[in-house]
């Protein structure tokens, strides 16, 4: 599995978007710093997905993210790629026993396919949207994860890089020598 999280708020941001010549389009902006933070780890080669949006990014809701991900897949070893945040290899962090966490090396965001999950949600449900609410955001935020969550060819083909690919041939060829 891979993992990460990503930060969606009331944040000002304003960005640029086509026009015809001569026309300056107006871009809703507002000056609010509220966020929650989605969390996601993906399964590429079975195109799954457990999710949750929490309030921030720690070793606490790293805790409660991983026992749902323990609960979700609870017949299964998981084998799951993180970043170097500080919460991933806290002294607290509380990894469930089928669960082993494999930190990627620093500054290789590219390495980690949930990326362009993230990329997806910030094109399909946040472009020029100015949210009401933070409880619009999180809407917003889970609509996506379910509709990415719906489809597992797309999930799939959007995370299952050639290097997880190798590594997942590997692993059930020596399930088949093993079994």
């Amino acid at each position: 599995m891979v993992e990460d999280e990503a930060r969606f708020g009331r944040i000002s941001s304003v960005q640029r978007t086509w026009a015809p010549r001569g026309i300056r389009p107006t871009v809703p902006h507002q000056i609010v710093r509220e966020s929650r933070y989605a969390y996601a780890a993906v399964a590429p080669a079975q195109g799954k997905m457990t999710t949750l949006v929490l309030p921030q990014a720690n070793t606490a809701m790293m805790n409660l993210f991983l026992a749902q991900v323990a609960s979700d897949f609870a017949d299964s070893f998981v084998v799951m790629h993180v970043d170097g945040a500080g919460w991933h290899t806290s002294a607290e962090l509380q990894v469930p026993e089928h669960i082993r966490l494999i930190v990627q090396p620093a500054y290789r965001p590219q390495l980690n396919p949930v990326e362009h999950l993230w990329d997806d949600i910030r094109e399909k449900e946040f472009p020029h949207v100015l949210h009401e609410s933070l409880e619009a955001v999180e809407h917003a935020v889970s609509d996506g994860l379910r509709r990415l969550a719906a489809v597992p060819d797309t999930l799939r083909s959007m995370t299952f890089f050639p290097h997880m690919r190798d590594a997942w041939t590997h692993v059930t060829e020596l399930g088949a020598c093993a079994g």
